[in-house]
């Protein structure tokens, strides 16, 4: 069944158009017809049966006909602390991340980061990032959208406080997730390509982070992250 975000209230009965991009997909993409089902969904902890009614060439009416109250979210409140990497492995993580039920995704900006960009074009890399974010939760059947957070730098993340149990990955570290006791507000730092330095390793211990290490190998980047989080729901979460 084709899953849409759409992010408006949603009502049963009513009769809507859906958002360009989403309209384009359905009809130029899927080339579906009228009388065909869609689900739609907007974080409101459940899907929604809904019937095309109209196409176009760029435009999608359908009517909205029964809600369904399922929840497919982790039990787990995680955020990915992902030090921004290069092109398709940021958004391999993204989708990777939103596909094993993160609640948020905060790009970071560390020493060794090789990402530089003005402020007009991290905001259209940040929209490219929640785009990736909703064809995700559309893809995976999520029914909320995470939250894809603005940009910032390693050290103001590390000098906030959360009530999360903060975890480093760093391939020196020998501690392991299972040796850990079970948490359901996680935060998880993870480092650009070419990881964290030694004195951001340092500054995330003294901020709280608990340092732990995924095996003998060491992860790329684009790996790391998806890793981690899969152990975590398989651990704590809702693969276990």
């Amino acid at each position: 069944m084709t899953r849409i975000h759409i992010p408006v209230p949603l009502t049963v009965g009513a009769s809507l158009d859906l958002p360009d991009d989403a309209a384009r997909h359905v009809a130029q993409v899927l080339r579906m017809k009228i009388g065909e089902p869609l689900t739609l969904f907007n974080g409101d902890s459940g899907e929604y049966a809904a019937t095309i009614t109209a196409t176009g060439r760029r435009d999608v009416s359908v009517s909205v006909d029964r809600f369904e109250p399922v929840d497919r979210e982790s039990r787990l409140d995680i955020t990915l602390a992902q030090c921004v990497s290069k092109g398709e492995r940021m958004d391999y993580t993204v989708q990777k991340a939103v596909e094993l039920g993160v609640t948020r995704i905060l790009p970071l900006l560390s020493e060794r980061s090789v990402v530089k960009l003005d402020a007009e074009r991290w905001d259209k890399k940040l929209e490219h990032w929640r785009g990736i974010a909703v064809s995700a939760c559309e893809q995976s059947g999520r029914t909320r959208l995470p939250e894809v957070l603005p940009v910032q730098k390693l050290e103001a993340w590390l000098a906030s406080s959360d009530q999360a149990l903060r975890l480093v990955l760093a391939p020196t570290e020998s501690v392991s997730l299972r040796s850990l006791p079970a948490a359901t507000k996680i935060a998880l730092l993870i480092g650009p390509e070419g990881g964290l330095s030694d004195n951001e390793i340092a500054a995330a211990r003294r901020a709280g982070c608990v340092g732990i290490g995924l095996g003998p190998r060491v992860l790329r980047t684009e790996t790391a992250g998806v890793a981690a989080l899969a152990a975590l729901q398989l651990l704590w979460g809702d693969l276990g």
